[in-house]
């Protein structure tokens, strides 16, 4: 079982290192740097000029790379070599979207974020194999490695809809959804493959399910606080001036601000429970931390026209909030059903 709490752990982190990267090329507008999938302008490693991007004579093309012709995409019909004169006869217009702009700096930021996408499904795919060998032991383990693994599947499927829908508003939101239950499966593998009984007897209830309703609170925080991310994408896409930002936003961004007193108070309560009666979570001291930065970082947003390195860093730490606390949530849940197998046995 070891392997899996390893495996399990190095594909937490870098499906947190997509998250970061994903932040990262949202806040420098790079979505489109790479106009198609899963490949980048027809290529498996994207060019670095321009010049590349443009026809040549008596150059060799292959079958899916693409050019820009007056200001618009074309995509080389088969394998062939250039005349001396542009033809139309190999090429066929792009027809997915017309975004037809290359910035190199885009290009290469859209194209890291997509090849930590692709290690990420390394580990994840050998925890999938690794679950076929305790199929008859653990069959739960087994349906969570798949789900997992078919989850990403899925979030690779949508990052293309994605760019072939040039960024289409409310997908970047099911993006994140789609992140946040790969964590939340990861954790739930963690805790099955390395089971422990909490010292402490949680008898009561009724603090589970206020830490489940926390955890509630900070993925509603976190859909709002998106779907204002991808306000603050279109004012960028417009040419909106960034000091015009904030005054644009709907009743959203207000909601999210407002909503964050209620996350405080409760997490405040959740920490002072932990804390009065030794539950012994670390965790809790770590969610306040975290919640912190958010409200320092938040104001920073709200008064300071929106800093660029605030917004990706804003957006992490909220995945590693709901990390945290989905983690401690489940932890409670499987120790007590140990605890009583325990008892029983």
């Amino acid at each position: 079982m070891k392997w899996f709490s390893k495996l399990a752990r190095i594909e937490l982190v870098l499906i947190y290192l997509v998250i970061i990267a994903g932040s990262v090329v949202r806040m420098t507008g790079s979505g489109m740097g790479c106009p198609d999938w899963p490949k980048c302008f027809g290529y498996l490693i994207p060019p670095t000029e321009r010049s590349q991007l443009e026809w040549h004579p008596d150059t060799e093309f292959k079958k899916g790379q693409i050019i820009i012709v007056d200001e618009s995409l074309r995509v080389a019909s088969s394998d062939f070599t250039t005349a001396n004169s542009y033809s139309e006869t190999n090429w066929q217009l792009y027809t997915k979207h017309d975004y037809a702009i290359f910035n190199p700096f885009h290009t290469w930021t859209e194209y890291i974020n997509r090849l930590f996408g692709a290690l990420s499904g390394i580990p994840m795919f050998l925890l999938f194999v690794l679950s076929l060998f305790y199929l008859k032991k653990d069959w739960k383990l087994f349906i969570l490695s798949f789900f997992g693994f078919f989850m990403l599947a899925f979030e690779a499927w949508l990052g293309k809809l994605v760019v072939d829908g040039n960024l289409i508003p409310g997908s970047i939101t099911i993006h994140m959804m789609g992140a946040l239950l790969i964590v939340a499966i990861l954790c739930l593998i963690l805790i099955r493959s390395s089971p422990s009984i909490i010292s402490k007897k949680t008898s009561l209830i009724s603090f589970k399910w206020i830490l489940a309703f926390s955890l509630f609170l900070t993925l509603v925080q976190i859909v709002i606080g998106t779907q204002i991310r991808e306000q603050v994408d279109g004012f960028n896409h417009n040419g909106i001036e960034r000091a015009e930002w904030v005054a644009g936003l709907d009743w959203k961004f207000y909601f999210h601000r407002s909503f964050s007193i209620a996350i405080v108070l409760m997490n405040v309560w959740i920490w002072n429970f932990n804390r009065k009666h030794s539950m012994g979570f670390k965790y809790f001291n770590w969610i306040l931390i975290i919640i912190a930065i958010e409200i320092l970082l938040g104001v920073l947003l709200n008064y300071f026209e929106m800093p660029k390195f605030a917004q990706p860093s804003h957006l992490l730490l909220g995945t590693f909030l709901f990390g945290l606390q989905f983690y401690a949530l489940a932890k409670l849940f499987s120790s007590e059903a140990l605890r009583k197998n325990t008892q029983i046995i």
